[in-house]
């Protein structure tokens, strides 16, 4: 598809509508794609950890969940989005390996999701729809020209939210 910007680990970028904005292989990571329907504007930050306050390098504002989000609502509104019309999706957020023992540092997919949820809330954004959690891999599209995110999988098949 020669419509899509590729977002990476620890970026976040945004677009206008026919833009697709994809993410290849989320696993631990979650995908947070914010949406303004009427200017049909999207933007999507592919989120690598929770918090940037345990970090000892806390300068990229997309690699964390407490900073990526408002990071990313504020390109948005200055590109011409309006806060109150932005709604959000997550996707992602897998426990993407088997520990002995459910040590909390070792839950990151979860730990990530819990925080996505909690800078949306934050910033006023509502949460309109998640595929988050289990053991598996995922790959997004995100469609400006929509606000569908369309999800795929290895062995679990494809979904869109």
């Amino acid at each position: 598809m020669n419509n899509c910007i590729n977002v990476e680990i620890a970026e976040m970028k945004i677009a206008r509508a026919p833009i697709n904005l994809i993410s290849i292989g989320i696993g631990s990571c979650v995908g947070v794609c914010l949406y303004d329907p009427v200017a049909r504007l999207g933007g999507l930050a592919h989120i690598l950890l929770p918090d940037s306050r345990q970090s000892r390098n806390p300068e990229n504002k997309a690699k964390f969940a407490d900073t990526a989000i408002p990071a990313l609502l504020a390109d948005m509104v200055a590109a011409g989005a309006i806060k109150s019309r932005i709604v959000a999706k997550i996707a992602g957020g897998a426990q993407m390996f088997a520990f002995a023992q459910a040590l909390d540092y070792m839950r990151i997919g979860e730990r990530n999701v819990e925080a996505a949820i909690e800078a949306l809330r934050k910033a006023g954004i509502p949460l309109i729809a998640r595929d988050t959690g289990s053991n598996y891999g995922r790959s997004i599209r995100f469609s400006t020209l929509t606000g569908k995110v369309y999800i795929k999988t290895i062995a679990h098949g494809e979904k869109v939210i």
